[in-house]
């Protein structure tokens, strides 16, 4: 058996176990019936559940909300880490330059990158966006790129588990619009839309963009056969640190890989390498869930994203291969004074906090006639099978603000078949090319607010909810449909409610 299928049914074989409230370590036998019955699914519309106004619980932000609605800290945070929190945010809005240069603490950029900071592709910590108009560029876009095995030592690491993908051997594993003064950048990435016309069940007419991607300009030379391109916008950042305190055995409770209860949805998790333990441990984060921690997402992005080192990911050139002589013979930000890395501790650890604390608004219009009647249908579309209203968080969590909190993220981040319309066919660790993680819907309806656009899916090719929901296919085909030939007026109810979220 390929060595990350079993790893998969490893973590699903022990679902008898992950799968029972019982084996949650960290509640009472009286907490953990506490629990199911809190997270149990309503069947009643007519009113709001109690605390569905906090989607995060008590770390809810009730702020007024505007473009600034997710760059807020968690709302129970005490002083002390409200600091460091700040202290993460400057980090986080931070430029970096090329080396070398006479701000010492800031150089290291690149040589190859997409973005000089994270706040550049994180815009407002909301939704990134494909190139608006033909003068744009991509920077909170990307192409994720990688090679099939034909070595091997290449299916080696990937059965083994060392390796998630295997990078295309000029361009690596990412593609880098950008670079430092005497580098060539990689090339660039080209978008072209095809209309695709959908009618609905009352004759209504919808237009979906399909996209096609490909890449230009490239300075290294050809891409390898067979290469596999992936588009990822960059998602939004609030409650991640929450996410990443539901327990493990909750989330592997809703896998279900080989649709055993023949409802049509299965989910499975991703398994991944923790670079932090050693250990293989449940993806929760990054599009396909490629990514076991906050703090990993963080380190990865840190070098892929800026090309800059981190104690974590200590690759000085970032995605730089063999193959780009001049990226690899340009000077680093290393500095033997300051740390083993470009951005030494505490740089990660800040950055870390500051993405874990990023507070999730406060819902609005919970009451509302119309948001309740749009909460059942999408309840009755069979949307919840894979975005998950409700969990409880770990009591066990590291920080207090964490702590037992119920939490309504709309997910169950797992990997599901989306169909071909979404695929991208590039295989990333145990998610296969159909493959997507079920996405967090809270904070949804700001998008507009705080990103500016209503663009959505791993693409932004969605122009706006409706088109989203009529992507759907593979496993979500059905709930897609119930969508579809819903009345208008049901429509527009289900879309009240995700706007309320």
């Amino acid at each position: 058996m390929h060595f990350t299928a079993f790893l998969v049914m490893t973590l699903i074989g022990g679902m008898a176990i992950a799968g029972d409230q019982k084996s949650r370590p960290d509640l009472t036998p009286e907490d953990l019936d506490r629990v199911a019955r809190v997270t149990a699914p309503t069947t009643e519309f007519a009113h709001p559940e109690n605390f569905e106004q906090l989607p995060a619980g008590a770390a809810t932000v009730k702020k007024r909300i505007n473009q600034d609605a997710f760059s807020f800290s968690s709302a129970n945070l005490s002083f002390e880490q409200e600091r460091d929190f700040k202290l993460g945010n400057a980090l986080f809005r931070k430029l970096w330059v090329s080396s070398p240069a006479s701000t010492e603490a800031s150089d290291g950029l690149g040589p190859l990158f997409n973005a000089r900071g994270c706040q550049n592709c994180h815009l407002k910590d909301g939704r990134g966006h494909p190139p608006l108009t033909a003068a744009d560029d991509a920077t909170s876009m990307f192409l994720r790129i990688s090679a099939p095995p034909v070595t091997d030592d290449d299916r080696a690491l990937l059965a083994e588990g060392a390796a998630s993908v295997i990078g295309d051997p000029t361009y690596g594993t990412q593609l880098q619009d950008k670079a430092v003064p005497g580098v060539p950048a990689e090339g660039r990435m080209v978008i072209d839309y095809a209309d695709v016309p959908v009618t609905l069940g009352d004759d209504t007419v919808v237009t979906l963009r399909a996209p096609s991607y490909s890449v230009a300009d490239l300075a290294y030379g050809p891409m390898a056969d067979g290469v596999m391109l992936s588009p990822r916008v960059t998602p939004q950042m609030i409650g991640l640190g929450l996410l990443e305190q539901i327990p493990a055995e909750d989330i592997l409770a809703q896998a279900d890989p080989d649709d055993v209860d023949g409802d049509g949805i299965s989910g499975k998790p991703n398994t991944v390498l923790d670079p932090v333990s050693g250990a293989v441990m449940l993806g929760r984060f990054g599009w396909k869930a490629g990514a076991p921690s906050i703090r990993v997402q963080s380190a990865n992005a840190f070098a892929g994203d800026i090309g800059i080192s981190t104690p974590l990911v200590n690759l000085p050139h970032g995605d730089c291969t063999a193959n780009e002589a001049a990226c690899l013979e340009a000077p680093t930000g290393e500095q033997e004074r300051l740390g083993i890395s470009e951005a030494p501790d505490p740089v990660l650890d800040l950055v870390t906090f500051y993405s874990q604390n990023l507070g999730v608004p406060q819902r609005r219009d919970v009451d509302d006639p119309q948001v309740l009647r749009g909460k059942q249908a999408f309840y009755e579309a069979g949307c919840i099978s894979c975005h998950t209203p409700k969990f409880v968080t770990s009591r066990d969590a590291p920080t207090k603000a964490h702590q037992f909190q119920l939490i309504w993220p709309y997910s169950d981040l797992l990997l599901h078949d989306m169909g071909e319309g979404l695929a991208d066919h590039r295989p990333e660790g145990s998610a296969d090319g159909y493959e997507w993680r079920t996405p967090p819907l809270w904070g949804i309806g700001l998008t507009e607010t705080v990103s500016g656009h209503t663009l959505f899916l791993h693409d932004g090719r969605a122009r706006n909810l409706t088109e989203a929901i009529l992507w759907h296919g593979g496993e979500a085909q059905a709930a897609r449909d119930s969508f579809a030939n819903l009345p208008q007026s049901t429509r527009d109810d289900l879309l009240a409610f995700l706007e309320s979220l």
